[in-house]
């Protein structure tokens, strides 16, 4: 895949629909001056480019001068927002409060100061039913100025009560901002970090979290207090691999928007989120059916107005949709079956090449690698563990190390002997500089020395001790970190067998389900 543009004038506008791009067009030349033409002309350049290439650009818009490019490209972006605005929905709350706002302050400026409260009295309403605190506080702070500057005989009373609302929501707005930096804080560790490595990490983690919640839960009752606090909880327990609270939080933080379910239309991308590690709880815990309930639930809500309507929310649903699919034919051992969605999951990325962060590009291609592995196409596998380790990337030195590991294990599984040695010493190298290195992956690294000087017959006593040591490390409350990303128990019992990994799998998951 492309390297995505940083150029964010390219990135507005392949963000675009057709009816967008129509509409623009519409508004850019309704003045038509010469200056709206040459903007609109710089549009269909950019808009026909696949990727950002400035000279290309000049070289095929000789009217286009560089040293004019930059004043272009600001008045480009700021008509095209001003295109945007004109049709946007006007469903969406904020945009709604906001134009409201707008005209309580024109009233203002006319000196018609009731009727400024009136319109004010009304963003209160509209704000504290739909959970918008900001625009409340904004509106109250409004109604203070004016009552402050004014005698509006609008209410006996008026300073005590603007008082007590505005101590009311600046106390809720605290709350909110001191529980949602922890969330991204927590979020932000383990984008950098992965899973706990150690009892240190772990004692980290809760201690800040203790530090960091100065209240009770029970003080916490709005919906965003209660959003963010079970956000907090959720990314505590997935980093310690709590998995069982990481369900129970990440089930509340769903459960919140079927309480007020007009949230769901106002914090869309949220909600998606939260499905995404309701999903993601359900993997880990290895149910395959609540998984797959909650998957379908999921499409049923991607044909909703909500997502088909906004592209982040199609772009958001199409991550988080994929990766619980793949994680489905993970549980179910059908590898084989995924990796029939691959042709259109490439297409996909392509599309929204400028709009994926790294991290979810990553976390693509580990999935699609542990997809080809598992069905036995380990020369498919390394394709996508280069597409990892080449990528200069700060982020996720966990992926980082366990792409390096199932590397070497794909190489080892097709007997590339000659680089092998090499190998064993870089990754060994690296995983022990980024503190990934466990007991786990010290056995690995045993093992795959010892099997060159092995000859078959000798092999398969190895693997099964191998396999003994593993299932023992499985128990231990932070060995099993490794376990997460790589299924070493299957591989084993696979090179054992003398089976493909997905075989192995599959019959586990058929056993568990007959013993249901």
């Amino acid at each position: 895949m492309p390297n995505r543009s940083t150029d964010t004038l390219f990135q507005l506008i392949k963000s675009l629909e057709k009816s967008e791009k129509r509409n623009f067009k519409l508004f850019a030349t309704r003045n038509s001056s010469s200056e709206e033409l040459k903007v609109v002309q710089l549009f269909d350049a950019l808009d026909k480019m696949e990727q950002y290439d400035e000279e290309l650009l000049f070289r095929k818009n000789k009217e286009i001068k560089k040293q004019q490019l930059s004043n272009l490209k600001a008045h480009l972006y700021k008509q095209i927002l001003s295109s945007l605005r004109l049709i946007t929905d006007e469903e969406n709350i904020d945009i709604q409060l906001r134009e409201q706002l707008d005209f309580a302050r024109i009233l203002y400026n006319k000196g018609l100061y009731l009727q400024s409260l009136k319109v004010l009295e009304k963003i209160k309403a509209i704000a504290r039913t739909n959970n918008q605190f900001t625009y409340l506080q904004q509106a109250i702070f409004f109604e203070k100025k004016i009552e402050a500057l004014y005698i509006t005989r609008s209410m006996q009373d008026r300073a005590e009560n603007l008082s007590k609302e505005a101590d009311e929501v600046t106390l809720s707005l605290q709350k909110i901002s001191l529980l949602s930096n922890l969330a991204l804080q927590l979020y932000g560790w383990y984008i950098k970090n992965g899973h706990c490595r150690s009892k240190k990490d772990e004692t980290e983690i809760i201690e800040f979290v203790k530090r960091s919640i100065v209240f009770s839960d029970r003080e916490c009752s709005g919906f965003y207090e209660r959003l963010y606090l079970y956000q907090c909880y959720c990314w505590s327990a997935f980093i310690r691999q709590d998995f069982l609270q990481y369900y129970r939080y990440t089930e509340k933080w769903v459960r919140l928007f079927k309480e007020e379910p007009q949230m769901i239309q106002i914090e869309s991308g949220v909600y998606i989120k939260g499905l995404h590690n309701l999903m993601s709880a359900h993997f880990y815990l290895s149910n395959a059916d609540k998984l797959n309930a909650v998957l379908n639930g999921f499409k049923t809500f991607s044909e909703t107005k909500i997502v088909r309507h906004n592209f982040n929310n199609e772009m958001q649903f199409f991550i988080c949709g994929t990766i619980a699919q793949f994680n489905l034919h993970f549980l179910k051992g059908r590898f084989s079956d995924g990796i029939t969605l691959i042709p259109e999951i490439e297409k996909k990325l392509i599309q929204y090449q400028h709009f994926i962060d790294s991290h979810r590009i990553l976390v693509f291609y580990y999935k699609i690698a542990c997809l080809y592995f598992g069905s036995g196409d380990y020369g498919k596998s390394i394709d996508y563990l280069n597409k990892i380790i080449n990528r200069k990337a700060d982020l996720r030195n966990d992926l980082q190390c366990y792409a390096r590991l199932l590397h070497l294990i794909a190489h080892f599984e097709l007997g590339n002997e000659q680089i092998l040695d090499h190998l064993i010493k870089s990754v060994y190298r690296y995983m022990a500089k980024m503190e990934n290195l466990t007991a786990v992956e010290e056995a690995i690294f045993k093992f795959i020395r010892k099997s060159f000087t092995l000859n078959v017959k000798k092999i398969k006593p190895e693997l099964e001790k191998l396999l003994t040591v593993l299932r023992q490390k499985q128990k231990s409350r932070y060995e099993k970190r490794s376990f997460i990303y790589l299924d070493f128990i299957s591989w084993l019992e696979s090179k054992i067998d003398n089976v493909p990994v997905q075989h192995v799998i599959r019959k586990s998951f058929i056993r568990s389900i007959n013993k249901d």
